[in-house]
């Protein structure tokens, strides 16, 4: 398995690629933050790797 993260780029906070993409478009969890995060902000190798493992990710 392969971890894939974003990592917000307003604070800093570190964001698993399967919260993004159960989400799609998220308000960043990171402490009074407003930054949207969106899993098409990952690289495109990172998603389709993702989505093709999506099984391994999964709790």
């Amino acid at each position: 398995m392969r971890i894939i993260t974003h990592t917000c780029t307003d604070c800093g906070t570190v964001v698993s690629a399967n919260e993004l993409e159960g989400n799609r478009v998220m308000k960043c969890p990171g402490l009074d933050c407003e930054n949207v995060l969106r899993f098409a902000d990952l690289p495109q190798e990172d998603r389709q790797f993702f989505l093709e493992h999506v099984e391994q990710y999964e709790l």
